[in-house]
């Protein structure tokens, strides 16, 4: 089926879905006055509340984060889903049948995601419960051999799959499940056979606890599936490159702590947990990749800074030192910082937990090291390092890692690391990277090609990111009359006439109030849809973030009323006017009326009619308002 949601069906969502209600089953919230509800931050960590919700406009905002939106935004952040995702979920949630409108895109079928995920539910019961029987000893003999008790598999949902071909069907049919809800959720083949035959099951699941779909492990030696993992197909709910194992558990201490710690198998993040590492994922059936680490970001607080970091425990072998090498490629896509953590002896966290015990695993993640200082080591341990020849080439080669640096301040003391490791002088090393920076680009997403030792890409030639739209200090006291009247514009518009009481875009000195007020000009005041009409009708993030710090945040005043906006509107134009003025006599004095009299005289009476607009702003004005 193709089509996208009608828009109708999407505003009777919001309206049903009480952001209170939606919002409370995660946060705890208590009365803030003025029919607001406050709590703690659930997207960062925060010991005094700053998060607030407004229900009355459906709207929530966090004052020390600054992430915002309305109901279906926090389903999205909350959740890690899309837009459409999370209209789906609110809409079985409260009950609102979804029409689709065909216009060619892909699409699934109304209820038919709800029926995937509730399909995936049972399944999880029923493997788990299979653990315990007769045919699930090979299981329990698994786990066990791995250091996990039956509270470690109970602790995870660890499942277990009959090798009986049809026994998870059977058993999902009886429970008024159909067979193509089956087939879509990746349970059943198309021929009715169970996906799953005699496998060892990991659920994976969203960070809000829905089971999407699992990922199975090989126990018996005669298993016609050559694969020791097999992971659930493509299906509406599960894509491989979007999910993350363990991210049931690790979410909230992701975005508490900054840190993510990435794995590579099911039974590596089942020891970090039991060993405190509390921030441990992995990728499910497929290699870490860009979109795994722009879910991290969102999950660790995307705020455009190097902040958090990001753990990587690779192998020690080839095939760790090439999945090293690959999350370099990417590592432009974090805005954390990444590290890698090896065990000296090639034991994964598994191991290496029923080798040493718990600590072991902890102190592995503890003793991290800088994921460039990892690939520089392997590139320069490439060459013969006791010739001439050979350490010149070895900085060649590693000299486009120092110049992707991201953080310039480190760049010094990297250079100082390389010329330790290669044993030459720190100035002959720094020539090298200067030298590196100013050849040709020769990489991709600002980072070398470093199978082979490229030309390195020069910071002159990477692309600069395009800047974003400035965010405006809330306790600025210069910006608090634009501040305070956009919050009127937005939260009170039939207060103001259809002029706008004459306030016009070049009044605002700040471009993102700025570019709020221009958006509201192109928007028609309704009585219902205002906000939301205002939303959907700005295009820059930045700018629809500060909408929504607008709507939430109180005015002044419990009730405005027109002279109150009018006096507000004075304000601002007459700040404006003021610096017009400034700037006018500014240019009448370095304007000689000798010389220019028609121009001289242009702009002096220009001056007589700013002033005498500023003394009638003035009166307008009159101490109505406190800014």
């Amino acid at each position: 089926m193709a089509g996208r949601i009608n828009e109708e069906d999407i505003a009777l969502v919001r309206e049903r879905a009480r952001i209170d209600e939606v919002v409370g089953e995660y946060v705890q919230l208590r009365n803030a006055g003025g029919g607001s509800l406050k709590g703690l931050c659930p997207f960062h960590d925060e010991r005094t509340p700053s998060f607030q919700v407004t229900p009355s406009r459906g709207l929530f905002y966090c004052f020390g984060c600054g992430e915002g939106g309305d109901v279906i935004t926090f389903v999205e952040k909350i959740d890690n889903l899309t837009f459409v995702e999370a209209v789906q979920r609110l809409a079985d949630k409260v009950g609102v049948q979804l029409r689709i409108i065909d216009d060619g895109r892909p699409g699934i079928e109304p209820g038919l995601r709800m029926q995937i995920l509730e399909a995936n539910d049972a399944a999880a019961e029923f493997y788990q419960k299979q653990v315990t029987s007769p045919e699930g000893l090979i299981a329990r003999q698994f786990m066990d051999g791995r250091g996990f008790d039956r509270q470690a598999a109970e602790m995870f949902h660890i499942g277990y799959a009959p090798r009986g071909g049809h026994v998870l069907r059977d058993h999902l049919l009886s429970k008024g499940f159909s067979p193509k809800a089956l087939v879509s959720a990746g349970l059943v083949r198309e021929k009715g056979w169970d996906f799953f035959q005699g496998r060892v099951l990991w659920p994976i699941k969203d960070s809000g606890k829905s089971v999407l779909g699992f990922g199975g492990r090989r126990v018996y030696d005669d298993d016609r599936l050559p694969a020791k993992y097999i992971n659930t197909p493509e299906t509406p709910v599960y894509k491989k490159s979007h999910v993350l194992y363990g991210l049931d558990l690790s979410r909230s201490n992701i975005g508490k702590k900054r840190q993510a710690v990435v794995m590579e198998g099911y039974t590596d993040v089942m020891a970090a947990h039991l060993s405190g590492v509390d921030t441990a994922v992995a990728a499910c059936g497929t290699a870490f990749g860009t979109d795994h680490a722009r879910l991290l970001s969102r999950l660790m607080g995307n705020n455009g800074a190097l902040s958090g970091e990001v753990v990587f425990t690779f192998d020690g072998d080839a095939a760790g030192q090439k999945a090293a090498l690959k999350v370099y490629q990417g590592d432009s896509e974090f805005v954390s910082q990444t590290y890698v953590a090896v065990e000296p002896n090639g034991l994964d966290p598994c191991d290496l937990r029923l080798a040493h015990g718990p600590e072991a695993v902890r102190e592995l993640v503890a003793r991290r090291i800088p994921l460039y200082r990892y690939v520089m080591d392997n590139v320069v341990h490439g060459f013969d390092l006791d010739r001439a020849d050979g350490r010149v080439a070895a900085v060649r080669a590693a000299a486009p890692l120092v110049t992707s640096i991201r953080d310039s301040s480190l760049v010094d003391g990297y250079i100082r690391e390389l010329s330790q490791i290669v044993g030459m002088d720190i100035d002959d090393v720094r020539r090298e990277v200067a030298r590196a920076r100013r050849k040709p680009a020769g990489g991709t997403n600002g980072r070398p090609n470093l199978t082979v030792v490229p030309d390195p890409v020069p910071a002159s030639a990477q692309r600069e990111p395009k800047p974003s739209m400035p965010w405006p200090d809330p306790a600025d006291r210069r910006l608090a009359a634009e501040r305070g009247l956009l919050k009127l514009v937005l939260q009170y518009p039939r207060l103001f006439d259809a002029d706008w009481d004459l306030v016009e875009p070049e009044d605002f000195r700040h471009p993102a109030y700025r570019a709020v007020f221009e958006t509201v000009g192109r928007v028609p005041v309704t009585e219902q849809g205002w906000a939301q009409a205002v939303a959907e009708a700005t295009e820059d993030p930045v700018v629809k973030q500060l909408e929504v710090a607008l709507l939430v945040e109180p005015v002044l005043t419990a009730e405005p009323d027109e002279r109150y906006a009018a006096a507000y509107a004075a304000r601002v134009r007459l700040l404006s006017v003021t610096d017009d003025i400034a700037e006018l006599k500014s240019r009448l004095q370095r304007t000689n009326p000798t010389a220019d009299r028609a121009a001289y005289n242009a702009m002096f009476t220009d001056l007589v009619e700013l002033e005498a607009l500023r003394k009638e702003l003035i009166a307008t004005d009159a101490g109505a308002i406190e800014v």
